[in-house]
């Protein structure tokens, strides 16, 4: 598995956890969480834990994005799994600081959907995040320049 791909992994298990639990979770056990299961590769820890904060840190601007695209589906009507997987493709697609192609970024939504959702999640993402897709099309100033950092 590439080295994103499992930092997106990651993430996405956190933020299924922080979706099921209303429970806060103390920063350090997340780190603790994110270093435990990448521990050949520091380097994607700091990347894993940008992508967990900043979905969280967006959620409110992309669950509306969501619900607006996912038409006749509420947020609470979508399988957990389907929905950050969602929430992660957004973030990466629109606000993260580094402009990674539109293509990959579906891919590997695709790939998390196929592999923790059920029958149709895969389909279902890559339906919706096309339509996200197109808003980055439309406004290349929501998903910013690249940022140092990996490659």
């Amino acid at each position: 598995m590439k080295r994103r791909s499992r930092g997106r992994e990651v993430a996405l298990q956190l933020l299924f956890q922080n979706d099921q639990n209303r429970t806060v979770i103390k920063r350090k056990a997340i780190e603790r969480f994110v270093k435990d299961r990448l521990p050949s590769d520091p380097d994607v820890v700091p990347w894993c834990l940008n992508l967990f904060d900043g979905v969280l840190a967006a959620r409110d601007a992309i669950d509306a994005l969501l619900t607006k695209t996912a038409e006749n589906w509420r947020l609470t009507r979508m399988q957990p799994v389907d929905r950050n997987v969602l929430r992660l493709g957004t973030f990466e697609l629109l606000h993260s600081p580094e402009k990674i192609a539109v293509a990959v970024v579906i891919d590997e939504m695709v790939e998390l959907a196929r592999r923790f959702g059920s029958a149709g999640s895969s389909a279902f993402v890559n339906g919706i995040l096309d339509q996200i897709a197109k808003v980055r099309n439309d406004n290349p100033t929501s998903a910013p320049g690249p940022r140092r950092g990996l490659s």
